[in-house]
């Protein structure tokens, strides 16, 4: 447990994209392991819960940050079948592409121009990504060009990383310029039960405007 425990501060600990995408890449084939079965990751399933309130089978979808697929296993698993996914490392991509759930697979970097039209998605879905030293707060630009007009963002954020990391300063923005509007919050829960027991995530729900 030590040992998975240090994985994770080695992750928030890269120092830019590239330390990022090189130590997922050595982890793609563990993370599966580390995260659902001994800390009981419970982002993707909270998220999907909340997910299929909003967005139909039918919807064309990114899993921004997609890593090994476990978001998108989850979603495939309630009918979704028209995924896309997006993560800078590429072993992590591989290990995704082995869950046959994704259409498409693309490596991209969140907070940097995505190389997707304008309008391409009716959903984006990103969970554990928007957070320190991952995803920053202007990610949501590229996220909200790509997505279709009365689509959805539906993500996971810490609320210490919310408070103080500028993403209540650009969510609010984005809301009051009209770019979209807050729909749901979820309450507060243990994402990594075993893992981080005192780190809460809560799902956020905006539809562009």
């Amino acid at each position: 447990m030590a040992v998975r425990k240090n994985r994770i501060k080695h992750i928030h600990s890269s120092r830019n994209n590239q330390e990022l995408e090189k130590r997922y890449d050595q982890w793609a084939k563990d993370y599966d392991t580390d995260l659902k079965l001994e800390f009981e990751w419970q982002g993707p399933h909270r998220t999907a819960e909340i997910f299929i309130k909003y967005v139909s089978k039918k919807a064309k979808i990114l899993d921004a940050g997609a890593g090994t697929g476990l978001v998108g296993r989850a979603l495939f698993a309630l009918g979704y079948r028209n995924l896309i996914a997006m993560d800078l490392s590429r072993g992590m991509l591989k290990e995704a592409r082995k869950t046959k759930v994704y259409i498409k697979l693309h490596q991209m970097v969140m907070g940097e121009h995505l190389n997707f039209p304008t309008d391409s998605f009716d959903a984006v879905v990103s969970v554990g990504v928007l957070t320190l030293g991952h995803a920053p707060a202007s990610s949501f630009d590229e996220l909200i060009r790509v997505t279709c007009p009365s689509g959805y963002i539906i993500f996971t954020l810490l609320p210490e990383v919310y408070e103080n990391n500028g993403f209540r300063e650009k969510q609010s923005a984005l809301e009051s310029s009209g770019k979209w509007k807050l729909v749901e919050v979820s309450e507060p829960y243990q994402a990594l039960p075993m893992g981080e027991p005192d780190k809460y995530h809560r799902v956020w729900v905006y539809q562009i405007t």
